[in-house]
């Protein structure tokens, strides 16, 4: 299948030199990069928002960018929200795999709700047909990251 021999090394896979190499000279966000499935494979939109909240990086930092501070914190945190995942979702009936996926997240799907570590709210910000959620205390300093759908509209 064509598809497949697309994909990047899969996230688990990744020492933190492989990681770092494969995010040396990109450009993109962070966020953008961590769900696409030819740099690394297997994270999507919920997992990488958790990766990066327990990483305490900002969605929008530019990925070719990360400190290696960040880039050891982002591996780690790669490692144990993917570990975690598998093992709560191992003996899982189908039925039943979204509601545990559920119950581990920390801040996707919560925009509105306290953050479990600060307490801080958890924000969203959209854009085009997706979203992604975040928490300013823990990952922007603060700053409350500009909703692209609705800067748009109010220009």
């Amino acid at each position: 299948m064509p598809g497949i021999g697309a994909l990047g090394p899969d996230a688990l896979d990744l020492s933190v030199d492989d990681l770092g190499a494969r995010l040396t000279g990109n450009t993109g966000r962070i966020k953008t990069v961590l769900t696409d499935q030819t740099v690394i494979a297997g994270i999507g939109n919920a997992y990488s928002d958790e990766i990066l909240h327990a990483a305490r990086i900002s969605p929008f930092a530019t990925a070719g960018k990360l400190t290696d501070l960040q880039l050891t914190a982002l591996h780690d945190a790669m490692v144990s929200v993917l570990t975690d995942a598998v093992t709560r979702s191992v003996g899982q009936k189908a039925a039943m795999l979204k509601g545990e996926k559920r119950s581990g997240l920390r801040v996707h799907g919560r925009t509105g709700l306290p953050c479990p570590v600060c307490g801080d709210i958890v924000r969203e910000v959209s854009f085009a047909d997706k979203s992604f959620q975040y928490c300013p205390c823990c990952q922007t300093g603060g700053k409350v990251l500009a909703d692209r759908r609705m800067s748009r509209l109010l220009k």
